[in-house]
């Protein structure tokens, strides 16, 4: 059992977990605590020992599945693999010696033979290369991931040429155990090649409002307004950035309601006697949440981003600290414009005189590495972050795993998308990678769905 589980970390670290020595002797430990021979509590004891986090307990399930399950066999099959150890290592042997120049090919015969670590290592690296190289574009990874398919298919060709050579084309039962060897390893082995970790994906939430709060307009896409009709929507959100702002503040502007505090009553009837002649009430505090909001201001959402910069400017006095951003290819804080004018004023600032090359094409890896390098210490576990956008990326590279890690510091991610649902993860799309990391995605099209949320986040 000691091997066994030296063999997993192994095999985990090489998948780039990272798993400490004094992890591994607590599991060890514990195992005498358990039933080792009960799977479900022999994978729950590595699983709280391992994983660390949303992220590693999705990437610890994938690996104890490929470690326990996909490399090994029921007691019938391990009868048989070991009457044909020996062909098998064999076979290997035999196999990398086949003239041939990729280091990925011997990692992909050792993954054959039963020793996945090498492989492990090469899919890590490639995991890993864009953002050690901070590549814009993600074809050097798909390229990896091309050459490690091609020897993936090498290799499967190889083996069943080798296997067909020593045993022929007759219908023994050696043969076909070895090629259903064979054919089980090389699924395993594409299966490693098309996983990618997400992390948190089964508690993303997508949520659609009906709620008729404006008739008419109320459902009209932002893309189709017109003039007249852009200034009708003005003033409604106008009316109801008011309403929010005199909901909140009279929630918080009433001192003397609440339950008694009988400490401080009688604390201050000490100078009338010990007469309470002045009664104290429990304050209720301002609520502590924060709000970090990126808002894409590029020309595919264009028609909506007035919208939207009156949603991050409604939620400046609602909340403890509001920071704003806008992005096309990189971040421009428009945090202090928000807090110094009234919202017409502080949305023709943004749109004008705000750091933002509008002539750009529109870069959310690039605006994801640049809140990652300058902005992240914004984020803490009573944030909620909120990213206004149609995640089209131009072809470029998402950076989906700088969201993640933003994720992981904050309460939550609300991701407010202004293009039609049937439309998501087309072309540039990158919504789709996007949604993983999110805890709520929201179809924001019109002036309802706009309501509804500003209502539910502040109210």
């Amino acid at each position: 059992m000691v091997n066994l589980i030296q063999q997993f970390v192994s095999c985990c670290r090489a998948a780039g977990m990272r798993i400490s020595t004094s992890e591994v002797l607590d599991s060890l430990n514990q195992l005498q605590l358990i039933d080792p021979t009960d799977e479900s509590q022999f994978r729950s004891l590595l699983r709280a020992n391992f994983a660390k986090s949303m992220r590693d307990v999705q990437h610890f399930d994938r690996l104890y599945h490929l470690f326990f399950h996909e490399m090994r066999m029921d007691t019938a099959d391990m009868r048989q693999a070991a009457s044909h150890s020996e062909q098998i290592k064999e076979a290997a042997k035999t196999l990398k010696q086949m003239p041939h120049d990729n280091s990925i090919y011997d990692a992909v015969v050792d993954f054959l033979q039963g020793n996945p670590l090498a492989l492990l290592r090469e899919m890590r690296r490639i995991q890993n290369e864009e953002e050690t190289a901070m590549l814009r574009f993600n074809l050097g990874p798909l390229g990896n991931r091309l050459n490690v398919m091609l020897q993936i298919n090498k290799a499967a060709s190889a083996a069943n040429a080798l296997v067909e050579d020593n045993y022929g084309k007759s219908d023994s039962a050696a043969g076909r155990e070895l090629t259903d060897y064979f054919e089980e390893r090389v699924a395993s082995a594409r299966s490693i090649l098309m996983y990618e970790p997400n992390s948190g994906d089964t508690g993303t939430r997508k949520t659609k409002t009906d709620e008729q709060k404006l008739k008419g307009l109320g459902e009209k896409s932002f893309s189709s307004f017109n003039r007249e009709e852009i200034e009708e929507m003005r003033d409604a959100i106008d009316k109801l950035v008011r309403k929010l702002k005199n909901i909140v503040s009279r929630r918080f502007a009433v001192r003397n309601r609440g339950s008694l505090d009988v400490k401080k009553t009688l604390r201050a009837s000490a100078k009338y006697n010990g007469v309470p002649v002045e009664i104290k009430y429990r304050h209720k505090t301002k609520r502590k949440s924060r709000i970090v909001t990126l808002c894409d201001v590029s020309g595919s959402v264009w028609a909506a981003a007035r919208f939207m910069l009156n949603l991050l400017y409604s939620l400046q006095d609602c909340f403890d600290k509001v920071n704003s951003f806008v992005f096309i290819d990189h971040l421009s804080e428009v945090t202090s414009i928000f807090e110094e004018n009234e919202i017409n004023e502080a949305i023709r600032l943004v749109l004008e005189k705000s750091e933002v090359n509008y002539n750009a094409s529109t870069d959310y890896g690039e605006t994801l590495r640049n809140f990652k390098k300058n902005y992240m210490e914004l984020l803490t576990k009573k944030t909620t972050l909120i990213i206004v956008g149609d995640g089209r990326s131009n072809y470029m590279n998402p950076e989906d795993a700088i969201l993640g890690q933003m994720r992981e510091r904050c309460r939550r991610v609300i991701w407010l998308n202004p293009e039609q649902e049937n439309l998501w993860g087309t072309g540039d799309s990158e919504i789709r990678s996007y949604m993983h990391h999110c805890h709520e995605v929201r179809q924001c099209r019109n002036v309802n769905q706009l309501f509804t949320f500003i209502e539910e986040l502040v109210l």
